[in-house]
């Protein structure tokens, strides 16, 4: 019997053998016909196998590489990692030799005084015209954050003022020390009373740390009274509740805390004083 015209075909397998030894299907096709399907794939990792004898077909491809992933895109969103704030440590003492400059040392300071003393304007002012960034932190400001369920002491002082002027000192605390975590000066203003170190210095000191620079402001009462009377809303204190305040605010005296009479000075000169003030307790910090 005879076979149709064509390719011969390959010898039986048999069981347990591969192919019969020196059979090549490629051989068997010298040129590419219509069902010539080109040489096997490559695997990938692999040395291309060289073609058999005869081969007239298309070299075998070079083993292809997946393409390597590129890096990650840089970080574009703008998210600043900020160092995390701590307690303030004491100024270093500066070298024998070198007067301290305040005006470019980066400090925390606490403006002290009875309302009307001008605690608020110094500070703005003094902040404004460092050398250095410098803060302003309002402790009034940071309590009138409170709208819906604001506590004035003005209706009556009780447990609702009390616990929100408490949240307001910690909360400028941790600002504070936010700020100068990443190098900005702060300077806070709080009618801080002397016969109540626990609330007081002791809270200020708890809240931001030992290196903390009080100063008080304590003009006359007739020029408490005065400044007073220019205010408006529920900043403005009665008479009677200044000249408390004020007589309060006496008891700084003999405390070891610098205590600036700015009752002749200007916003200005008295900045000028606080810088003097601050250059003394840098190089000698008051015991408080």
């Amino acid at each position: 019997m005879q076979h149709a015209v064509g390719s011969p075909l390959p010898p039986p397998h048999q069981p347990g053998h591969g192919p019969a030894a020196g059979w090549s299907p490629a051989a068997q096709h010298p040129g590419p016909g219509p069902h010539h399907q080109g040489p096997a794939p490559v695997p990938q990792g692999s040395a291309p196998v060289p073609p058999p004898p005869g081969f007239t077909g298309a070299p075998p491809s070079a083993p292809h590489h997946p393409p390597m992933a590129p890096p990650p895109p840089p970080d574009t969103t703008g998210h600043i990692q900020l160092p995390p704030g701590g307690p303030v440590p004491m100024p270093p003492a500066p070298a024998a030799t070198t007067a301290p400059d305040p005006a470019t040392t980066t400090l925390a300071v606490l403006l002290i005084g009875p309302a009307g003393a001008g605690k608020t304007s110094v500070a703005k002012y003094w902040a404004d015209h460092r050398r250095v960034p410098t803060a302003h932190i309002s402790l009034d400001d940071v309590r009138e954050w409170v709208r819906s369920g604001f506590a004035d002491p003005q209706s009556g002082w009780n447990d609702h003022s009390e616990a929100q002027y408490r949240l307001a000192r910690r909360t400028c605390g941790f600002a504070a020390r936010n700020f100068l975590a990443n190098g900005i000066s702060c300077i806070l203003d709080d009618a801080v009373f002397p016969d109540r170190p626990v609330v007081g210095l002791g809270g200020w000191k708890r809240h931001v740390g030992p290196g903390l620079l009080p100063v008080v402001l304590l003009p006359g009462l007739d020029i408490v009274l005065e400044r007073n009377a220019e205010r408006s809303g529920n900043r403005r204190l009665t008479d009677e509740e200044v000249a408390r305040i004020h007589g309060r605010m006496a008891g700084w005296y003999g405390s070891g805390l610098p205590i600036i009479d700015n009752s002749q000075l200007d916003v200005p000169g008295t900045a000028r004083v606080l810088d003097e003030v601050l250059a003394r307790s840098i190089a000698s910090p008051p015991a408080w």
